[in-house]
């Protein structure tokens, strides 16, 4: 067997290695892409379209506040705290050009996980949005943040129109709680002061630090992943390479769902697409499927990115099922696992594969992605991506063989630097080169590698392993289910158990009807104990379903 098995099954158009040093860092792409794309349209978000130059124009003069009114400098830290809103992606860009990085923070956090993000990271300044500013105030003065620039949904909306968005969510939805923040400035104020001046060009190398990705990693403390420019250029670069000619640059139109603050739309959605000079359509909140909808009907795109439970929730929409699906090309689900049962439905509805993907916001994300020219294998993450190496590990850090289980090791220019300033847990999550993912998976024998499930979500039932992933796929497969979650539970001997919380789809479905499905599908011991219905389920605010908060 070759040392590297994944070769034979690589589509014949990517190279197995590629130069990834085709820009000096991620303002080179931005710059190329305006350049070359320059009328396009850029972003659209709420019916209103930036183009490429529209977009500069508006990046130049927040750059040149960054750095001449904000007084911030090569390596600060600047938080942005927003959902999908066409102000997000002229602030990335202009910190990235100004040398600064970024740290993308969950609208939804606390006030006490806003501020040990902010202590933990340094960061000085932040952008957010007014609708989260009276958690903002709670914590500011334990932080070291100077600067507080505040923007309003509607900011970018020009006319009446921006002005009614605003009045409405805060007054008649009453959006915005009551906050001070005496010192405040306004984000349109700081693009008037800085129209049609050129911020100081800044020296960045593919060693400069360009985010810090906050995330639980394998231990579940809150810990930024330090991600170069080289990082992202190297996997802009390598996803590149996998889809090979699918697309055509200046033609195509991407909808970014996912939040880009999430490193699977920051990469893939907002630089990816950015160099391909797609029109990028920015839904802000996802999670209102009807309006959704409506947008995906105005906008009819060749490409849609997201996670099981958004595509699941698409389907569910009538809608949705009726749109003309002809243009799509590309339909790619990652941050959990696409069931099975949704990828098959996605197939039949619009006629195109719901292909799976995988990384972490420790690998600036993919490194693995199904092959895009028909030979993708459902129910795998696919196939290592050019310079990119998978190992599996054995509990004692042994190399397992094919199609046995252990945790996934990724090695290759896409893996972050490290933990920003904890070089204990850098240390604890790396075999040699390989970052250890803390997912269990295995590699078949065609080379195309499998998540079995997160190594902590594991459920021990009298000494047999139990992946979480596995039961869901399995109870998904019935037609009157909509959503489930599985996790472990103890009895009062402390013996572990599975237990399955369901959302219906059909309201005739009992308890015993799913157990005795599971029994036509799994192993006995793999069979949930206890099954409990509800209205929903817990979900981050990507649409992943959170376990730990199934009671």
């Amino acid at each position: 067997m070759s040392e590297f098995p994944w070769f034979k099954s690589y589509p014949d158009f990517v190279p197995h290695h590629i130069s990834v040093d085709g820009y000096a860092n991620i303002g080179a792409i931005y710059d190329e892409s305006v350049l070359k794309f320059g009328n396009k349209v850029a972003y659209k978000n709420m019916g209103v379209e930036l183009t490429f130059n529209e977009l500069d124009r508006q990046v130049d003069a927040f750059a040149w506040y960054l750095q001449n009114k904000a007084n911030l400098k090569k390596g600060d830290r600047i938080a942005i705290q927003m959902p999908n809103l066409l102000q997000f992606p002229i602030a990335i860009f202009a910190c990235l050009k100004t040398g600064l990085i970024l740290v993308n923070t969950n609208p939804l956090y606390t006030p006490d996980e806003m501020e040990h993000q902010y202590k933990d990271s340094g960061v000085k300044a932040i952008l957010i949005l007014e609708n989260f500013a009276s958690h903002l105030e709670k914590i500011l003065a334990n932080t070291q943040i100077e600067t507080v620039i505040l923007t309003k949904i509607g900011d970018l909306v020009p006319g009446v129109k921006g002005k009614m968005v605003n009045l409405v969510v805060k007054h008649i939805k009453k959006m915005v709680p009551a906050f001070n923040l005496p010192g405040a400035v306004h984000f349109n104020d700081c693009l008037s002061e800085g129209e049609g001046k050129k911020p100081s060009k800044i020296e960045i190398g593919l060693s400069d630090t360009a985010f810090l990705q906050y995330t639980g990693g394998t231990t579940g403390i809150s810990k930024g992943a330090e991600l170069t420019h080289g990082n992202i250029c190297a996997n802009v670069q390598q996803v590149e390479a996998w889809i090979g000619t699918l697309f055509q640059e200046g033609n195509e139109t991407i909808i970014t769902a996912l939040p880009l603050y999430h490193i699977f739309a920051l990469t893939a959605n907002c630089v990816v697409f950015f160099r391909y000079g797609a029109k990028n359509v920015l839904i802000t909140n996802p999670r209102d499927m009807k309006s959704f909808v409506k947008d995906l009907k105005k906008n009819p795109f060749s490409i849609i990115t997201g996670v099981n439970t958004l595509f699941n929730g698409l389907m569910n929409q009538e809608k949705f099922r009726k749109l003309d699906f002809s243009g799509l090309k590309l339909a790619l689900g990652g941050g959990m696992a696409v069931q099975d049962a949704v990828a098959d439905r996605w197939q039949k509805i619009t006629h195109s594969p719901l292909l799976e993907a995988y990384g972490l916001s420790e690998t600036s994300p993919a490194a693995t992605i199904n092959p895009v020219d028909g030979t993708h294998q459902r129910g795998t993450i696919g196939l290592p991506l050019p310079n990119t190496e998978l190992k599996v590990f054995g509990d004692d850090g042994e190399i397992m063989g094919v199609n046995e289980a252990g945790e996934i090791g990724i090695k290759g220019p896409q893996v972050m630097k490290g933990y920003w300033n904890r070089p204990d847990e850098t240390a604890r999550c790396f075999n040699g080169d390989f970052f250890l993912t803390g997912d269990i998976g295995l590699m078949k024998e065609d080379g195309f590698f499998k998540i079995v499930d997160r190594k902590k979500e594991m459920v021990n039932v009298s000494g047999f392993n139990v992946y979480p992933n596995e039961v869901e796929s399995a109870i998904a497969e019935n037609a009157k289910v909509q959503e489930v979650g599985v996790r472990g539970e103890k009895d009062v001997n402390g013996k572990e158990y599975v237990k399955a919380f369901i959302v219906k789809k059909d309201h005739s479905l009992t308890e015993q009807e799913v157990i005795d499905f599971c029994h036509t599908k799994l192993t006995n011991y793999k069979v949930p104990r206890e099954v409990v219905f509800r209205t929903e389920l817990p979900k981050s605010n990507v649409g992943k379903i959170m376990r730990r908060l199934l009671k």
